[in-house]
C-alpha cells in the first residue's frame, strides 16, 4: 500500500509540474500578446494624439465661425418666413381682388346681354313691325292702283311664290 501510495505521489507531482509547465506557457503567451497590444496602443497613440490635437484645433478656431453661420441661417430663416407670409397676404389679396373683378365683369356682361335683348325687342316692336306695316299698305296702294289702271294680269311680286295672282284676290 505504500508503494500505490508513493505512485500516487510520484503521479501527482508529475501532474503538478505539467501544470506548472501550462501555466508558464500560459503566461509566457498572454505577456507576449500584452506586450504587442501595449505597443500597438502605443503606435495607434502615437499616431492618432497628433490628429486628435489637429481637430481638436480646427474645432476651437471653426467654433466662431460654425456659430455666426447657424446665427445668420436662424436671422434667414426668419427673414424668409416673414417674406413668404407677406408673399402669402399679397397673393390672398390678389386672389380677392380678381373674384371681384370676376364677378363685376360677370354682372357686366349679363346686363349688357340683357340690354341688347330689350334693345332687339323694341326695334322689333317700334321699327320692324311698322315698318312691315306701311310695307303691306304700300303693297295695298300698289294693288289698288295697278287694278285702278287695269294691270290686273301682271304677276304680283310680293307673295314669294311666283304664281300669277289676280289683284281682286288681294283684297280679300
Amino acid at each position: 500500500m505504500e508503494t500505490r501510495f508513493t505512485i500516487l505521489l510520484v503521479e501527482l507531482a508529475v501532474l503538478i509540474a505539467v501544470q506548472c509547465g501550462v501555466m508558464i506557457g500560459l503566461y509566457m503567451a498572454f505577456k507576449k500578446s500584452s506586450d504587442k497590444m501595449l505597443s500597438l496602443a502605443d503606435d495607434i497613440h502615437r499616431r492618432t494624439t497628433p490628429m486628435l490635437d489637429a481637430a481638436s484645433e480646427m474645432v476651437q478656431n471653426t467654433r466662431p465661425q460654425v456659430e455666426l453661420i447657424v446665427s445668420n441661417l436662424a436671422s434667414t430663416s426668419e427673414t424668409l418666413k416673414s417674406q413668404a407670409e407677406n408673399l402669402n397676404e399679397t397673393v390672398n389679396d390678389i386672389v380677392d381682388r380678381a373674384r371681384l373683378h370676376v364677378v363685376r365683369a360677370d354682372e357686366l356682361v349679363s346686363r349688357t346681354m340683357d340690354k341688347v335683348e330689350n334693345t332687339t325687342e323694341m326695334v322689333q316692336h317700334t321699327v320692324i313691325s311698322p315698318v312691315r306695316q306701311l310695307a303691306g299698305i304700300m303693297q295695298g296702294v300698289t294693288m289698288g292702283i295697278n287694278v285702278l289702271f287695269g294691270k290686273r294680269g301682271q304677276r304680283s311680286r310680293g307673295n314669294g311664290h311666283g304664281s300669277a295672282v289676280p289683284g281682286d284676290e288681294m283684297f280679300i
